[in-house]
């Protein structure tokens, strides 16, 4: 695999929930920026229209990121016809599952509970989607998420935002202005968060945890993520008549690349 195993903080389980969530707020300021939630607003339509489905479950959701955006959308466009949305997380933050929730957005809800993204026969029924969070599955998870959604038939969208494209060696050596920039873009971006809490500030501006966390697991998740060639490994393709994989370029209207997807759905 080219794939690399390196570490994130955020995958860690004593990492302090305010700095979880203070970087998990910079990658929805950041989805925001690029406009991740047109680009997975076309995904889910064209999904439903190969396989019907009245219910997303968002796995890996963070502070919320841009599914929130993309039901909207949806379901602005067809009113008669709404999807719901299950926002969830392993680590999921209270203070943002309560803050989401308590703004009572018609068919949206962040779910309390853990929710483990390796297990999907046990989430509710629905397309299940993954929108920068598959990368931080090790290669047996990776796997393990795949074959569950293949053997229980359930439809699932994986997205990511950054591409696995950068030889090891350019990556290294470019690594110290990397995270500068990164850095220096939290800064700039930090404004921008909603809503902005003191905790943010604070632990930005004045003790730069955020940054930096944000920074190294930007950089990180590069080289973890999975290539077309490393997820063809894990699926082990094989003759199925039941269930389909595609894998292929997002990209926006105006046909610039956005990321790649990965959608599998029973047939």
């Amino acid at each position: 695999m080219k794939r690399i195993e390196l570490f994130e903080f955020e995958d860690f389980g004593w990492l302090p929930n305010f700095i979880r969530a203070g970087v998990t707020n910079l990658i929805k300021v950041l989805h925001r920026l690029v406009g991740t939630s047109d680009v997975l607003a076309e995904l889910v339509l064209n999904c439903q229209k190969k396989t019907s489905f009245s219910q997303i479950i968002d796995l890996g959701s963070g502070s919320g990121g841009p599914m929130i955006d993309v039901v909207k959308t949806i379901n602005n466009q067809s009113e008669d016809h709404p999807i719901n949305l299950l926002l969830t997380d392993k680590y999921p933050d209270l203070k943002t599952v309560n803050a989401i929730n308590d703004l009572k957005i018609p068919h949206i809800k962040y779910l309390e509970q853990s929710v483990d993204a390796s297990a999907i026969e046990n989430t509710p029924k629905g397309l299940k989607t993954m929108v920068a969070s598959f990368h931080h599955m090790q290669p047996h998870m990776a796997k393990q998420i795949l074959t569950s959604a293949e053997k229980s038939k359930e439809p699932i969208l994986i997205y990511e935002i950054a591409e696995n494209n950068i030889p090891l060696l350019v990556w290294c050596l470019m690594l110290p202005i990397s995270l500068l920039i990164l850095i220096l873009m939290s800064l700039v971006m930090t404004p921008f968060v909603r809503p902005l809490t003191f905790s943010q500030v604070i632990f930005t501006y004045l003790i730069p945890i955020i940054p930096i966390v944000y920074a190294w697991d930007g950089q990180a998740s590069i080289m973890r993520t999975y290539t077309f060639k490393d997820i063809e490994t894990l699926i082990e393709k094989k003759d199925n008549q039941s269930y389909k994989w595609e894998m292929t370029q997002a990209k926006k209207n105006n046909g610039k690349k956005a990321g790649y997807f990965i959608f599998g759905y029973p047939l």
